[in-house]
């Protein structure tokens, strides 16, 4: 992955979208420009992280754009700065979490504010490119924040609720780790944890199942299934944490 590349998209290829394109370049930044539409978004092959929305009246009249967009953010962990006005902005943010909101510019645009934000953020994806990245596959979104808030400080966390989600941000990312429930309902984690094994892109993942249950079937029937470790979802953050950080450690990965 790339992180010295960015998205820019508007509803047209503008004087102001040409003139960003020429000052990224200036500061060794690639630019690919794309019109604010499905068809040519889904066209494109982007292997950057983020996002730059040049907003203008068409974000009223383009509702499935919005949707894709939040998709887009939320599967492929892209962040998203907007460039444009007060309503435009809540009008996209209507839809666009505002956690895949990174940052949001008014016109007319402070140019050198902007390239300084991409700056600090093209640094600071760099430093988190070096984290190792965990996977947690659980149907408890609770939880997987939970888990989430004990690790991200040291580690890149990634949270998908079924198992499709994870066989599909597995085909296009890697992770270090996967934390996995193994009490998932509709597809259970040992067959989530059979489907990554059967997966030539993901057969090699180390898998960590969390459970729990405490009666000694459960344990024997997961042990059985040859995951790097077994651990109890009552153990609490910092013995999580100790583990993860064992186990990393161990390996000198």
């Amino acid at each position: 992955m790339n992180s010295k590349k960015i998205l820019i998209i508007s509803d047209k290829e503008t004087f102001s979208v040409h003139g960003l394109k020429m000052k990224l370049s200036e500061i060794g930044i690639e630019s690919t420009y794309a019109h604010a539409g499905i068809k040519a978004l889904s066209a494109l092959d982007f292997k950057g992280k983020l996002i730059i929305y040049y907003m203008d009246e068409s974000v009223y009249e383009n509702a499935s754009f919005m949707v894709y967009l939040k998709d887009l953010c939320q599967e492929k962990e892209n962040s998203l700065i907007l460039i444009g006005k007060k309503a435009e902005y809540e009008e996209v943010a209507g839809t666009v979490p505002k956690n895949c909101i990174d940052d949001w510019f008014e016109r007319p645009l402070d140019m050198k504010k902007l390239l300084d934000k991409i700056i600090w953020y093209m640094d600071r994806i760099e430093q988190e490119q070096m984290r190792k990245t965990i996977l947690i596959i659980d149907d408890d979104v609770s939880y997987m924040q939970m888990v989430r808030e004990g690790l991200k400080d040291k580690y890149h966390v990634v949270m998908v609720n079924s198992g499709i989600k994870a066989i599909k941000w597995l085909a296009v990312n890697e992770a270090d780790l996967v934390l996995l429930d193994y009490e998932m309902p509709v597809t259970t984690g040992p067959q989530i944890l059979e489907m990554l094994k059967s997966d030539t892109e993901s057969d090699v993942v180390p898998v960590m199942f969390l459970t729990g249950q405490r009666n000694k079937e459960s344990v024997l029937r997961a042990v059985q299934l040859n995951p790097i470790d077994y651990l109890l979802k009552g153990m609490g953050q910092r013995s999580l944490r100790k583990k993860i950080d064992e186990y990393f450690n161990r390996w000198n990965l």
